[in-house]
């Protein structure tokens, strides 16, 4: 490498000592715990057991149930949810009075700048067997029932969809907002209707907001933690317990750290795939 390469470089260095401080270095340690038997409690020392923390992962059904879960609650409330409903706000703001505009933005962003916790103890205010949903079923005269019992997964998917919806609308608004107006007049000159305009012109346009929209409400989907903790605590029994609610039960209430921690770089796999699956979409559309 020559002197004018090192010298350019040079600048990058601090943010990549930090980089490899706090985020490599992490990363490094907690693979090298995941093979491991460590434990918080009862143990004098720690030993490497190879892959047998992932062997027991694969055998329990407690986490293949976990990881069904965890694929529901991305499908529904991520893939489907939010980027659906997000895409759908924005092209009706866009056609929306300025008030209307206002409006609904702020109802919408008030929910995804709250904090997690809040949120969680809003909407499990909103599903309890005395919540509002239920006080407005009974006024509509319709049978009410406990939806944190129930469909505990569908519960928290919608508590999900709720407050992260405003991601999705902001990136879809700003994307919406780059089409020449003067392609969809044209289209409507050619007398094509709104759906046909939204299948062959506005989805294909914006298709690359689309993709980098899912992949980032995937892996922030993958790690929801409060929000269902607060709702459900992955209840009842673990109809709702998905893999970070899973990985902290076995990692800190089972003491099994390295056990726990094999099940977090489980997730982690998971999430870098999604990313690369995207990622690798995205470049077949440069």
């Amino acid at each position: 490498m020559s002197l004018r390469s090192l010298t350019r470089a040079l600048p990058l260095t601090p943010a990549l000592v930090l980089l490899l401080l706090f985020l490599a270095g992490p990363i490094a340690y907690c693979a090298w715990i995941a093979f491991t038997d460590l434990q918080l409690t009862g143990q004098a020392e720690s030993s490497f057991v190879g892959l047998e923390n992932f062997r027991t992962a694969f055998r329990d059904e407690e986490f293949l149930n976990a990881v069904w879960l965890t694929l529901v609650f991305t499908v529904v409330s991520s893939l489907l949810g939010q980027n659906t409903l997000g895409l759908a706000l924005a092209s009706l703001m866009r056609r929306a009075s300025k008030p209307v505009r206002t409006l609904t933005g702020g109802i919408v962003i008030t929910a995804w700048v709250l904090p997690e916790v809040v949120a969680g103890f809003l909407l499990y205010a909103f599903f309890r067997r005395e919540g509002t949903l239920n006080a407005i079923l009974a006024w509509l005269h319709l049978p009410s029932q406990n939806w944190l019992f129930t469909l505990p997964i569908l519960a928290v998917s919608f508590a999900n969809v709720w407050r992260g919806t405003a991601f999705s609308m902001l990136v879809y608004s700003a994307a919406l907002n780059e089409i020449p107006k003067e392609v969809t007049e044209a289209a409507e000159v050619d007398g094509a209707g709104g759906w046909r305009r939204l299948w062959h012109i506005t989805l294909p346009m914006i298709r690359r907001s689309i993709g980098t929209n899912l992949m980032l409400n995937t892996l922030q989907t993958l790690s929801v933690f409060g929000l269902i903790w607060v709702m459900t605590r992955g209840g009842p029994g673990d109809r709702s317990q998905t893999l970070p609610l899973f990985m902290y039960e076995q990692a800190f209430q089972n003491s099994m750290i390295g056990y726990g921690t094999a099940v977090a770089l489980l997730l982690l796999l998971v999430g870098s795939l999604f990313s690369v699956l995207y990622m690798r979409l995205l470049r077949t559309e440069v």
